[in-house]
This record gives C-alpha cells, structure tokens and sequence, in this order.
C-alpha cells in the first residue's frame, strides 16, 4: 500500500486541525495551505456612514482571551504541521496585521526557514469606514520551508513567468477579494466571512506544487483550497471543526470539474529536464569525430573527438571548459557557444541536446 493511500486524501476531517494533524502520518503531506483565525480583536459594532452594519468577523473561533493564549494556539499547530510535511515541503500562512508578525516569530522559533513574504494587494478592499486609519488594502502571506536545509522544494518558475506575460514573478500579488456569484451564501447569507478567492488559491498552487501532491488545510472553512486541488489534479485533506463549514465545502466541491490530466501540464524549469552530456549527442551519431564546432561570430572553431571532448588547438576538454579557455573565461554554456554548420547556416548544438532530451521524455 502506498503512502498516499494509507492518508485521507480527497477528504474533509471533523475536528481539532492539532489533534488531526498528529493523527497523520509523518512527512506525509507536500504542501501545507493555513488560513488561520486572525485573532482581529474587534470591540463593538463597525457601522459605515449611512448607519448601515458592517458585517466583520466577530465569530467565535476568531476570539482569544489574549496574546498568551494565541501564541500557544499558533505554536502548537505549526509544531503539528512541521511534523507531518515532507522534508522537501513548504508551508504556506496567511494573516493580517493582527497576527502576521506573531505568526512569523512563532515559525523562526521553530525552526522554519522564510523563503518570501507575498504582499496580497487588494483591488477592491473594504474603506475604513471611520476614517481614523489607513484603508486595510492587503494580507500578508509567509511562505517557508522547514529548515534552511530543506533540499528539492517545489517552485514552477517559468510557469508563473509565463503566467506573467514573460516577467518573473513579484511578491506582490494584485488579486480582488472574493466577491460576486464567487462568495459563498447559505440563507441568503455569507457561509464563510473570511471565505478566500479561488484565484489566490490557484496562484499558490500552481507556484509550489505539482499534479498529483497532497495540500494539507488544517483551517478548511468553506473548501477554497479543495475546490482548487481538485480543480488541478491535486490531493487534498482538508481540517475543520465547524460542521456547518464542511457541509458547504463538500457540497462546493463536489461541483468543481477537474481538469484532465493531459491539460495539467505546465511550463516546466530547464532545472528539472533531464541532464544530457555532450557525449550523448556524438555517439547518437548527430554529430560526429572530426566535424568542426564554432562560435556565433566564428572567431573560435574546435573539433569534435570521439569521446565527446573537443580540442582547439593546444586546448582540450569538454565543450564547457573549451569554450571558457578560448575566450579567457571563468565558466561557459558549451551548449550555446558552439554551433555547427547546417546546409551553410550556423546552428547552436542546443537544438541537438533538445532533440536527445525529446527523445529521452
């Protein structure tokens, strides 16, 4: 039986996400998503200019008796999530003002290692009704991994770059709040107030995970991170301990249509194609002993020899250390500095690591 089969994947858990967590089994899940209470500390009723009633978050798992009584909450559920995420896993933790800077000492005292800090910019925040503060217009999201050791973790990259019009990738994300047919309603009613955008959820997703991963949400709520797990091809095992939550959430869920497996694939990172020596090339026969290599401007040229090494006059080696010590260089991309002649046009021998790699996937 795999590992996977003896989790409860594609699941929702009733009740305590600590003591649910611990019932997991170790280094088991790929990716931790938490939306944990922001312990907001509200006084009173919020009312906008017209009398009208602001409808803020005032339920009861959001209240604390004090800072003491948070702090503990927050380290005994990231000392839960720590041992239950993979070596080679991130956890992913988004708050406000009210906590964000607890939740962050709480990881660094537990060993986390912060790998970024994502400002989520609001398009369309609530105003500050009273007029006494700066308009709330972002939350902030820690993303971290268990240990500055953690070795493998998962990041697409060239997948949000290509995501991004062909710019990297910012930490700071402009997305709207969840609004419109997307909020989730019971009774007319919301379901959830701090119910979270889907769009968020897949940008998450899709940097710091891959098909098939399981994401661990030990604060569930109405499902936002399973609608989008299951929406692309991941594994979900959801915790809450509200049963009116689960209820909407199994039923959201339900609804959401997968994608197939075949349109999952994403631009992938060359760091993550497999490693094709020069050698390779030569003895497919794509190249062969005694073909002459030269640069782009053809002001160095080489021959190729039958191990795959190149020699240029008194200079002999592979195609890397050719090419740094005809130009007088520390280091050099051999597979894009030589080229070869093609029907009297000049080819980088990329085009042939590329060819072989094909063949390989």
């Amino acid at each position: 039986m795999t590992e996977k089969l003896k989790l409860p994947i594609d699941q929702i858990l009733s009740g305590d996400c600590v003591e649910l967590m611990n019932s997991l089994p170790e280094k088991s899940v790929d990716m931790i998503f938490a939306d944990p209470p922001y312990n907001m500390q509200l006084s009173g009723e919020l009312r906008r200019p017209d009398d009208s009633f602001v409808d803020a978050v005032t339920d009861d798992w959001d209240q604390f008796e004090s800072f003491k009584t948070y702090d503990r909450f927050t380290h005994d559920w990231l000392t839960a999530a720590k041992r239950v995420l993979k070596d080679s896993g991130t956890l992913w933790v988004i708050g406000s003002y009210h906590n964000i800077f607890r939740v962050g000492a709480r990881l660094q005292d537990l060993g986390y290692w912060i790998l970024n800090d994502v400002i989520w910019r609001k398009t369309n925040p609530m105003p500050n009704f009273r007029g006494t503060r700066f308009t709330n217009a972002h939350e902030t999201l820690i993303w971290c991994s268990k240990g500055p050791e953690a070795r493998n973790i998962t990041f697409n990259y060239d997948a949000l770059k290509v995501m991004n019009d062909d710019v990297q990738m910012r930490s700071d994300w402009q997305l709207p709040i969840c609004s419109g047919g997307e909020r989730l309603k019971v009774d007319g009613e919301k379901a959830h107030t701090t119910q979270k955008p889907e769009a968020l959820l897949y940008r998450i997703l899709t940097a710091a995970s891959t098909p098939g991963d399981v994401i661990l949400d030990p604060f569930f709520g109405t499902g936002t991170t399973g609608a989008v797990a299951r929406k692309l091809g991941r594994h979900y095992i959801g915790l809450e301990r509200e049963e009116k939550y689960i209820a909407v959430a199994r039923d959201r869920i339900s609804k959401v249509r997968a994608l197939a497996p075949e349109d999952l694939e994403t631009m992938r990172s060359k760091r993550q194609e497999p490693r094709i020596p020069f050698g390779s090339v030569v003895e497919r026969g794509l190249l062969t002993a005694g073909q002459v290599l030269f640069d782009a401007r053809k002001r160095y040229k080489a021959k190729v020899r039958p191990d795959g090494s190149l020699i240029a006059s008194d200079v002999s080696g592979s195609i890397h250390k050719v090419g740094a010590q005809l130009q007088g260089a520390s280091t050099c991309n051999g597979w894009t500095f030589w080229h070869f002649d093609v029907e009297g046009k000049s080819v980088s021998i990329d085009v042939l690591r590329q060819q072989v790699r094909a063949e390989t996937n």
